[in-house]
Parts: structure tokens; C-alpha cells; sequence
């Protein structure tokens, strides 16, 4: 099995400010970066900004900037952003970075050679927004004006010379290998979905715009910019170093294994972008999933809807950690979801404040009054180890993750939790001092469910859990998922470090 795990947000489109769809993407690539960090992998974790197109050149237009001057100040603010939301990327990639044009031309240089590529007339609906061209049926007529049909986005009608890539050739090599790699596209409805729209039919794809400039220049042919999407889709080989294939990055690392998108550019990542790589004689990324959107009330977000959530605002009334830990529990991975208020601050009172918090605090303070914050000694009875033995199975948890079932991981702890609260309750060690091994083995096992539960919140909030590992004198570089299975890594008379309170609930 390979240990090198190389994953990736979307790159973001800096035509406005983050918002709470940006973040949701980034904290679940986060969640896998680091789950897969502890249980010992080598991991490239790569986020970043695509800049070009004609959306950027107008946004910087009508603010009297120059495209990138407009794309500098966006993409710091994108960058800090990794800060805030307490990222573990490698890399943060700019499309407009020399490393980037470097890899698009070179990767262009090769279609045009391997006879992919033509010049010929574009005629079509096309979305500014969306970055999109939509087939007739793909847009309807709503408030007299023509929108795509799937994001609501309005299209305008263009004429122009492009470049066309022959899409419609990988129609049946595509389908011969979504049925090899089954596993390609998740969640299964986003995989219906791509096969459904391949077999009705791909058409050649305009790969090149001669009507604004901003964008990388085609190779022999400065008339035309690279269509966005084939620009942007490449910054996950230009991160390894591309068009080196002989670097240890990209040998390490290529083929992707995740791809973390919306489900709105689920057709250019699962279509598009195999497609190029398969006729560049590329290898496709591994997996791409197509997790739904975080809404505002009960639409999308957008700038022109004029509902965007800042997780900034949030993060600054309720924290870091209770926001990842709420995106990462109440959202079903790979359906829509809502920001809702109420059960954030239930999150935060009731798993966090009153079942982990509340279990750190009791263990640590009844361990300061009957064991001198000092791990005591054991002897371990059934009940013991088989609550601790609840928390081992590895490789199912490793199956979990590798299927990306985030929902399915978070009952998982939020089950211990209940359980290693149950068992300190049921156990009453403050009725046992008369029987002073009990009471210690009351205690080591307990203190033995915190730092296994800590190790599975890890990478659900990873500050908190950094702070708890920190009363075992564990530091944040030496956590191993792998030592679940021990139920002996507690030194016997190692001195507990105090801990403040973890959350404090919020008064309704």
C-alpha cells in the first residue's frame, strides 16, 4: 500500500470574498488531510485560487483595477483564510504563478500534438458565472432572460473562433473507464448523474476565448487565452511540479487520490479533466467526490443573491472548532446543507460543552482528588477492556474514511463519547475508595477512553484536541492513529498537566 496521500480542495474563484461554501470545502479536505497524516501517511494537502477568465476581468473592471492587482488582493484574503480555518495544506497555488503557465501550455502543447485540438467556429450559450458553456437544453427562458438550467446563472449567446478539444471521441474510452474505476465518482448519485449525461452524447469542447485577454496565452496563437477550466484544472499537476514527471512530487503523488468539489463543477472534474489527462496520456486522478452545497436558507450562495454566510462572523462568535465540528457532523456528506444557529449552539452544549468537555473535566478532577493528577496504576477487568476494545477496530474506521463516509465517522465518536461517559457514571469509582486498585483502574481506563476519543476528534478540531492530547504530555506531531489498538500507552505515573474548560455552553 502506497503512504503517500495527495488530496485538494476546488481552487477558489477570487471573483469575491470566501464564504461558508468556500470553507465547508476546505474544512472537510482538512479532515482527510489530517486523518490520513496520523495514521501515518505522507500527505500533500493543496488548495489555491483560479484567477483568469472573463468573470475576473470584468469584477476587476468595474472596480478600475488591473486583473491582477484585483486577483492579488482576493487571493490574501483566500490565503488567510487557510489561517483562520487552521488548514494543514502544503500548497496554495495562484493560476496566474509562472510554475502554473509552465504546466497549462505544456499540457496544451501535448494535445495539440496527440491531434486533440482544432481551430474552428464557436456558436453557443455561454455563463460568465458559471464559466460554462450549456447545450439548448440545458437553458430556459426565465424573467425574460436565458439562464442555465442547473445553477440558475444567466447565459449570454457567443460567437467567436475557438480552439475546440475533441471531447466527443473519449465518450466510449470514458465510459469504459468509469465502469473499470467504479469508484471514481462518489457519492453514487453524482456517478448517475456524469454517466447519465456521457451517454446522451459529448460534444467537441471549446478550450480557447479570443474576446477578452486575461488568461494564459495559447502557444503559437496569442489571439487566444486557454479556457478557463482547462487552466484551472491543471493547477493539480502544476502543484507536483508538472510538466516534470521525473520530480519526486509528482511521483510521489500522481495520480491524485481525492478531488474535494461541488457539486456544481462535478462535470468538469468527473468529464473534462480525465478526459484531457486520458488524451495526454496522463494518469486520472483516483477519486473525485461531489459533496452538495451549504445553503442560505434554501438556496445556493451567492454574491449576486446577496446571501453569503462569512464564516469569519461565526468563527468570531462561536469559534473555530464548534464550526468544523458542526459542518463535519450535522451536514450529510455529499447531500445540501443549512447553517442553522439553534442546532450549532445544541452541537456546542451537547457534544462538545456537556459529552466531551464535561468527560475531560470530571476524569481530570476526580484524578486531582483521589490520584494527585498522577496516571495511577491497573488491573483491568471485561468491562474495562471491552469498552476500551470499542474504540480499536482500525480498519474499519480506515474503511470509513477511505469511502469518505464523514457521517458515518462522527456517530462512530459521538457514540464513544456517550458510552465513556456511561461507563464513568455506571462504574461510580467515588464509591470505591475503600478498594483503592479499583478506583485507580476506574480512573487509567477513563483517562485511556479521553485520549482515544481525543485521537478520533483530531481531525474534526484538531486546536481542541491538541489541547487535551497536551494533559498526556502528547504533542500534536506524535499523534498515531495506530495506537488505538494499545490500551497500555498511559505511562503509570506520568503527571497529569491541568485543562482549562474545552467549551463553554451557551445560555439559551
Amino acid at each position: 500500500m502506497s503512504k503517500n496521500y495527495y488530496i485538494t480542495t476546488p481552487i477558489y474563484y477570487p471573483s469575491a470574498k470566501p464564504h461558508m461554501g468556500h470553507a465547508y470545502s476546505s474544512i472537510v479536505a482538512d479532515f482527510f488531510a489530517r486523518f490520513k497524516k496520523i495514521d501515518g501517511f505522507n500527505v500533500y494537502f493543496l488548495t489555491g485560487t483560479d484567477e483568469h477568465g472573463l468573470k475576473i476581468q470584468r469584477s476587476a473592471e468595474k472596480l478600475n483595477k488591473d486583473p491582477k492587482s484585483f486577483c492579488d488582493e482576493i487571493s490574501n484574503i483566500f490565503e488567510g483564510l487557510t489561517k483562520t480555518l487552521n488548514l494543514s495544506n502544503t500548497d496554495f497555488i495562484r493560476t496566474t504563478e509562472d510554475r502554473h503557465k509552465l504546466s497549462v501550455q505544456n499540457l496544451w502543447n501535448i494535445l495539440e500534438k496527440n491531434k486533440q485540438i482544432y481551430l474552428s467556429k464557436y456558436s453557443g450559450w455561454y455563463s460568465v458565472s458559471d464559466e460554462a458553456f450549456y447545450n439548448e437544453d440545458e437553458v430556459i427562458d426565465k424573467d425574460n432572460f436565458k439562464v442555465s438550467k442547473t445553477s440558475g446563472s444567466a447565459v449570454e449567446w457567443v460567437e467567436e473562433e475557438s480552439y475546440f478539444f475533441k471531447l466527443s471521441e473519449w465518450e466510449k474510452p470514458l465510459l469504459e473507464f468509469y465502469e473499470k474505476n467504479k469508484d471514481f465518482i462518489l457519492p453514487e448519485s453524482r456517478k448517475n448523474e456524469v454517466i447519465s449525461f456521457v451517454k446522451n452524447g459529448l460534444k467537441d469542447l471549446s478550450v480557447s476565448r479570443k474576446t477578452f485577454s486575461w488568461g494564459i496565452k495559447v502557444p503559437q496563437d496569442e489571439n487566444h487565452v486557454v479556457y478557463v477550466w482547462l487552466d484551472a484544472l491543471t493547477n493539480y499537476l502544476s502543484s507536483l511540479n508538472y510538466p516534470d514527471q521525473n520530480n519526486e512530487l509528482y511521483k510521489k503523488f500522481w495520480p491524485a487520490d481525492l478531488h474535494i468539489i461541488g457539486k456544481d463543477i462535478l462535470r468538469f472534474h468527473a468529464i473534462y479533466w480525465p478526459a484531457f489527462l486520458l488524451a495526454a496520456n496522463l494518469k486520472p486522478p483516483k477519486r473525485v467526490y461531489g459533496h452538495g452545497w451549504i445553503l442560505s436558507g434554501d438556496q445556493k450562495m451567492s454574491k449576486s443573491k446577496g446571501n453569503i454566510l462569512d464564516p469569519l462572523e461565526i468563527i468570531n462568535v462561536y469559534g473555530l472548532d464548534p464550526l468544523r465540528y458542526y459542518l463535519l457532523k450535522e451536514v450529510s456528506f455529499g447531500n445540501d446543507g443549512n447553517i442553522s444557529e439553534e442546532k450549532l449552539e445544541s452541537c456546542i452544549n451537547s457534544d462538545l460543552a456537556n459529552n466531551f468537555g464535561n468527560l475531560c473535566q470530571r476524569v481530570l478532577s476526580f484524578a486531582e482528588k483521589n490520584c494527585s493528577s498522577i496516571v495511577p496504576e491497573s488491573d483491568f477487568n471485561d468491562e474495562d477492556l471491552f469498552i476500551m476494545n470499542s474504540m480499536t477496530d482500525i480498519d474499519k474506521i480506515r474503511t470509513i474514511i477511505d469511502n469518505q463516509d464523514i457521517n458515518q465517522y462522527m456517530n462512530f465518536i459521538v457514540d464513544r463519547l456517550f458510552a465513556s461517559n456511561k461507563y464513568f457514571n455506571d462504574q461510580e469509582p467515588w464509591k470505591k475508595k475503600d478498594n483503592k486498585l479499583r478506583l485507580n483502574t476506574i480512573v487509567y481506563t477513563s483517562l485511556e477512553l479521553i485520549r482515544k476519543i481525543t485521537i478520533l476528534l483530531y481531525p474534526v478540531i484538531p486546536q481542541t484536541s491538541a489541547k487535551v492530547l497536551r494533559i498526556f504530555d502528547i504533542d500534536e506531531d506524535s499523534i498515531n492513529f495506530s495506537t488505538l489498538d494499545n490500551n497500555n500507552i498511559l505511562r503509570k505515573g506520568l503527571k497529569l498537566n491541568k485543562l482549562n474548560i474545552l467549551f463553554k455552553k451557551i445560555d439559551k
